[in-house]
């Protein structure tokens, strides 16, 4: 497993090697990149190079924890705020923080709020190495004349000529296939428009057809496939439907 990487904030030296030497001695897998006194230098950092997790102090002089966090365009880290003062809390996790300590810090609060800040980074990497197998599969398919469809129990390959018409709503996906199946994906409209080229044409911002299925198109905006579906044209894409049937 890949380390942690891990960034302090305190203007008081004393906390930052304290703090530090904690986390080394009760976590080996936290590689801790930098440290920083002055919260200034901390965003010209983060601004460029973002680490896994943030341990970040409240109360600092020019710049608070939390305006630190207001100075940065993009948060991709997990942060524990450290304080001496509990009245922090509530705006602490307004900030988004995974935990918060209280100084001076007892060794089992620091473990808790690792721990839990562990799960979440585990579980994020775990979803970018399997966004990324996604997209590999879904080169691979593409290329072999197959629709990949995520779905809650796992990814179906769908041959293209299985496909008649492919419908989103709320955020999800039908495919509707030759032999009156229906498989629903989390995926979204937009990403399957995305992949899909020839013989699929987007005709209307809820629908996709195969060009392949369709039988008729009606002059009052619908098409009509060989299961005898009728779907909405757009008048958007009429020209384009109409030009792709004398070329296709």
């Amino acid at each position: 497993m890949n380390p942690i990487t891990a960034i302090l904030v305190d203007d008081e030296i004393s906390n930052v090697k304290g703090l530090q030497q904690k986390i080394e001695k009760l976590f080996s897998n936290i590689e801790i990149t930098h440290t920083f006194q002055k919260p200034e230098d901390a965003v010209t950092l983060l601004q460029k190079q973002q680490p896994d997790l943030l341990f970040l102090d409240i109360e600092m002089p020019r710049i608070n924890g939390f305006e630190l966090l207001t100075k940065l365009e993009k948060i991709d880290f997990q942060i524990i705020f450290v304080t001496a003062y509990n009245e922090y809390a509530i705006e602490a996790f307004k900030q988004n923080a995974i935990d918060y300590v209280l100084k001076p810090i007892a060794d089992q609060d620091l473990i808790n709020a690792i721990q839990k800040a562990q799960k979440v980074i585990k579980h994020k990497n775990q979803n970018q190495s399997n966004l990324k197998l996604l997209n590999l599969l879904t080169e691979h398919v593409t290329n072999n004349n197959k629709v990949l469809i995520p779905t809650t129990k796992g990814i179906s390959f769908i041959p293209y000529n299985e496909v008649l018409h492919i419908q989103g709503y709320d955020g999800y996906t039908q495919i509707h296939l030759y032999d009156n199946t229906t498989i629903t994906s989390s995926y979204n409209l937009g990403r399957f428009a995305k992949l899909l080229g020839n013989p699929f044409f987007k005709c209307h911002k809820s629908h996709i057809v195969h060009l392949d299925k369709v039988r008729s198109f009606e002059n009052e905006g619908y098409i009509i496939l060989e299961n005898g579906n009728r779907i909405p044209i757009s008048k958007t894409y009429k020209k384009a439907f109409i030009d792709l049937q004398t070329k296709y």
